[in-house]
């Protein structure tokens, strides 16, 4: 159920904290999942010779599909609770 909340004097849409505090929520869970993933890789990359690679390659390609689903669905959770 969506209550629309407006300025009854100029007639302006109040933004949804609820939904701008879970937009958040998902960004801080991406930030530091960026900055894990970004190691992954590169450790995944350093050690081609070993069995690392094959371990930590398709670990850090899933949590880098993750991390750009959190971002994009952060920012998007985050323009609804502005403009809806």
């Amino acid at each position: 159920m969506h209550i629309e909340m407006k300025d009854p004097e100029t007639n302006q849409k109040f933004t949804d904290k609820k939904l701008l505090v879970s937009g958040l929520k998902r960004l801080a869970l991406a930030l530091p999942l960026l900055v894990l993933t970004t190691y992954i890789l590169t450790f995944a990359f350093l050690n081609k010779e070993v069995i690392p690679l094959y371990v930590f390659l398709p670990l850090g390609i899933i949590a880098m599909g993750a991390t750009i689903y959190l971002l994009f669905k952060g920012i998007r959770i985050i323009m609804k609770a502005m403009f809806h």
